[in-house]
């Protein structure tokens, strides 16, 4: 399995990204196609009337793992929390919960159905992975995300329960930390991300820090995820 395409072959240089950084217009969802986007910060993000438009935004969300905060209170609740949480045994759960979650000051989900298939097929080659939060047998809340060029970029998250989806954030962290990684990309920076030490930087030090992380990128063992 490639850990990231060398070459740009369909898409334009990201940091000549037109208005809002748009970088193309296409729904060419195939997992070669989001492997490239990926592997040169660009990401899909569908919207209405329009064929799918993949970003590299002029500021990205990352969250550095040094800076991460975990406040008292959730560090308490973390420990006593009755979950246990697993990577990549419920991915077309996740991703549908998170397709259904409710948004604050959003009507609808960007995870369309289209998408939806598209990142189920990118799971499938490897490269999309799901971190899932358990009470007893009942799925609580997760995320997931993509790794490819040594980076892992989140791309949603869902909670049934409080906390849960803290709760996986964390266990990601933690463990992208035990492999030797610094920082993820968040794309976004959502209040609750922002309290977690999410910030915002430029496009030029995003794709900086990617190519730094694709000079030293390997392959994770997620199996070992705990």
């Amino acid at each position: 399995m490639k850990l990231f395409a060398r070459e740009r072959l369909t898409f334009p240089e990201p940091r000549l990204a037109m208005a809002e950084g748009i970088v193309d217009l296409s729904d060419d969802l195939r997992v070669e196609r989001l492997l490239e986007a990926y592997s040169f910060g660009i990401f899909p993000w569908p919207h209405e009337d329009l064929p799918t438009i993949w970003y590299c935004p002029e500021q990205r969300g990352i969250l550095n793992f040094a800076d991460m905060h975990v406040s008292r209170s959730l560090r308490k609740f973390i420990a006593g929390a009755p979950f246990t949480v697993t990577c990549d045994r419920a991915f077309a759960q996740v991703i549908e919960a998170c397709a259904r979650a409710s948004r604050p000051h959003q009507q609808g989900t960007w995870i369309t159905s289209k998408l939806e298939r598209a990142y189920l097929d990118f799971h499938q080659a490897g490269y999309a992975h799901s971190i899932e939060v358990w009470e007893n047998e009942e799925l609580v809340g997760g995320l997931y995300g993509v790794y490819v060029a040594g980076l892992f970029c989140g791309e949603s998250m869902f909670y049934k329960r409080d906390n849960a989806s803290k709760f996986a954030l964390v266990k990601v962290a933690e463990f992208l930390q035990s492999q030797g990684l610094e920082w993820m990309d968040i794309q976004m920076v959502t209040p609750l991300l922002e309290n977690m030490g999410g910030v915002y930087i430029s496009r030029d030090e995003f794709l900086k820090r990617l190519e730094k992380s694709k000079a030293v990128a390997k392959s994770l063992d997620w199996a070992r995820f705990l």
